[in-house]
């Protein structure tokens, strides 16, 4: 179940990568692929970040573990900051907390049998005997669905819903309370998505787990996240529950986003929000407002003011200055742009 109790807490996390050039190699500039991000997950629940490709989320999901190295910002996980752990006790909280890849072949070592893939975990954290070690690797291959005979093969004997399927169990092995899910189905023909995401929900009532989804699909997060946060170019742009996003969004990102999800009846109508542009370079974004080169509502206080994540309903966030011009304006500005989907 969810509690309240908050489990992993980002504050204002950023990430900039240099771009060099030239023969000397200098920096002649900076990607800033996160930007001020911050959010909290609760114990027991799914938190789903979804956006653009190049938006930042599997950059965010890759600090939260410190596969990749903040620039700034603070990450909570139980109290405990993690990016201020040495490596000795960042390892061992990592058995705690753990990743799900996108590519369930290219995670997998394809020179080991999934046996020998499995037991690594628990040989890096000293977990078990031998043959403690080797029960462990044939139980959790029977509860994502696999054989006990398919730990003596290789990934590439497998196909992709059962590569990940050996992912999902790669990253049970160590108990962990939190796992990064970074597109697990994108890569699984449609017929194997939903299975996946079915036995990742049956495993978090199972083992109690906290999820992090993060995926381009919003039918994947709308089916399996209790709150989503929408990402566009680095930033946090709306975050709420899930019934809230998906009936009632709020940024206009959010409803484009939305409104370009195809609907299966002919005779439905919808008003879409049509986007014109591209996205901008995550090296020389806009100012102010870093939507408000695609917005079809641009103020001109857009281009000059950058907007704050405020709270505008209960639980439902939104960075968007239609918002932030007090209540009374806020509640015209609603009528204004709600019912666009």
């Amino acid at each position: 179940m969810t509690t309240r109790e908050p489990l992993l807490q980002v504050e204002n996390l950023k990430k900039h990568f240099p771009v060099r050039g030239g023969v000397l190699g200098r920096t002649i500039g900076t990607v800033k692929a996160v930007e001020d991000v911050s959010f909290t997950v609760h114990k027991g629940e799914t938190l789903g970040i979804v956006g653009e490709s190049g938006c930042g989320k599997s950059t965010t999901g890759r600090m939260l573990l410190r596969l990749i190295e903040p620039t700034e910002g603070k990450v909570f996980f139980e109290g405990k900051e993690v990016t201020k752990l040495s490596n000795n006790e960042l390892r061992k909280m990592r058995r705690d907390m753990q990743m799900v890849f996108q590519d369930p072949f290219a995670s997998l070592n394809p020179r080991h049998t999934v046996e020998k893939i499995l037991e690594e975990p628990l040989k890096v954290h000293g977990i078990g005997t031998p043959a403690e070690r080797k029960k462990r690797v044939k139980e959790l291959l029977e509860t994502v669905g696999l054989s006990s005979y398919h730990a003596k093969r290789y990934p590439h004997q497998f196909s992709g819903g059962q590569r990940q399927r050996i992912g999902i169990a790669r990253a049970l092995m160590t108990k962990p309370k939190l796992i990064i899910a970074d597109e697990p189905v994108s890569a699984l023909d449609v017929s194997i998505q939903s299975q996946v995401l079915n036995l990742m929900q049956d495993l978090q009532k199972d083992f109690g787990l906290t999820y992090i989804v993060i995926a381009h699909d919003l039918g994947v997060v709308r089916h399996i996240s209790d709150r989503v946060g929408v990402m566009y170019l680095g930033k946090m742009a709306e975050i709420t529950s899930s019934e809230k996003l998906y009936d009632h969004p709020l940024h206009p990102y959010t409803q484009a986003l939305l409104s370009a999800v195809p609907i299966p009846d002919p005779l439905y109508e919808k008003n879409s929000v049509v986007l014109e542009g591209d996205i901008p370079s995550p090296a020389d974004p806009p100012s102010g407002c870093t939507f408000h080169t695609r917005c079809p509502f641009k103020m001109d206080m857009c281009e000059k003011l950058v907007p704050q994540l405020q709270e505008h309903e209960e639980g439902h966030y939104v960075a968007c200055h239609l918002y932030s011009k007090g209540k009374q304006s806020a509640s015209q500005n609603k009528e204004m742009v709600g019912g666009v989907v």
